[in-house]
């Protein structure tokens, strides 16, 4: 039986969108569940999981500047984070990229403070990132599924499918997200030996940001921040887990969280007051 040109092309056009959906749609189930591990390749056994991996920063163990420079060192190192920098040496602000960094309260908080807070309080350096999300408004606004949600709660970047069209950056209301407007591996911190080999660097035009160093704990790692703060300083685990010391934190503890009015679901507890874990 013969088939005319414009059908064969209709039936090979429809048959290799089906393929792709299912391709994608194969691969996006696989890396859900098993955090970006390819299907030829065995889970590493050490890998740590959770149903819902969360953070918690607990600012009292926060003394000196030198506690918050080792954890950001840490991260950007850990992932070749790029500086750039201005002739002076301060840093360029339009160029800069980060993946954890310090606000104030009432950047970090607004809306919760009061006129009895502290002077102390206000001026006090916070440790953000990204909140990796409940509800994440950067991945319902990227066009490419550039950025996605693993079933463990991380939001993840993948800076090789990015356009850089910025849509998460203008729909994240916690400015977690860098643009790289030029090449980054031409930051004075990247231009001779990268700091880690084994974790890739990025184009010009596409957008970072942290990723719970996803990639640490397929190795069975917990993140670089959480290893280089003081200890106590950052905790992580699993908040589905009524034993994980981060649950246990949140609800013998009052934490709180980056702007929750917004419905976002913050994975990110803060801890201001101190004190003995429950």
């Amino acid at each position: 039986m013969s088939m005319d040109r414009r059908k064969f092309l209709k039936v090979a056009g429809i048959s290799s969108i089906l393929g792709f959906g299912a391709s994608v749609a194969s691969a996006r189930n696989y890396a859900g569940q098993k955090g970006l591990v390819p299907p030829q390749v065995d889970a590493n056994k050490e890998t740590l999981t959770a149903k819902r991996w969360a953070m918690v920063v607990d600012m009292s163990k926060f003394k000196t500047d030198e506690d918050y420079k080792k954890v950001i060192n840490a991260c950007h190192t850990t992932h070749n984070v790029p500086d750039f920098r201005k002739a002076d040496g301060s840093v360029d602000r339009k160029m800069e990229i980060k993946w954890i960094w310090t606000a104030p309260y009432e950047r970090t908080f607004p809306g919760q403070d009061n006129k009895y807070m502290s002077e102390h309080m206000k001026d006090m350096p916070f440790m953000v990132l990204c909140n990796h999300c409940e509800n994440p408004p950067c991945v319902r606004v990227c066009p490419t599924k550039a950025t996605f949600k693993l079933q463990d709660g991380i939001t993840m970047q993948d800076m090789h499918r990015c356009i850089g069209c910025r849509f998460c950056m203008a729909a994240c209301p916690y400015g977690s997200r860098s643009f790289n407007w030029t090449d980054p591996r031409a930051a004075s911190n990247l231009k001779g030996e990268l700091p880690n080999k084994q974790y890739p660097t990025r184009t010009k035009g596409v957008v970072e940001k942290c990723t719970f160093c996803s990639e640490r704990l397929q190795e069975g790692k917990l993140p670089a921040c959480v290893e280089a703060a003081p200890k106590g300083g950052i905790l992580f685990g699993d908040m589905e887990d009524p034993n994980s010391e981060v649950r246990k934190i949140v609800t013998n503890k009052y934490t709180i969280r980056r702007k929750p009015d917004l419905g976002t679901g913050p994975a990110v507890y803060y801890l201001i007051g101190g004190g003995d874990h429950a």
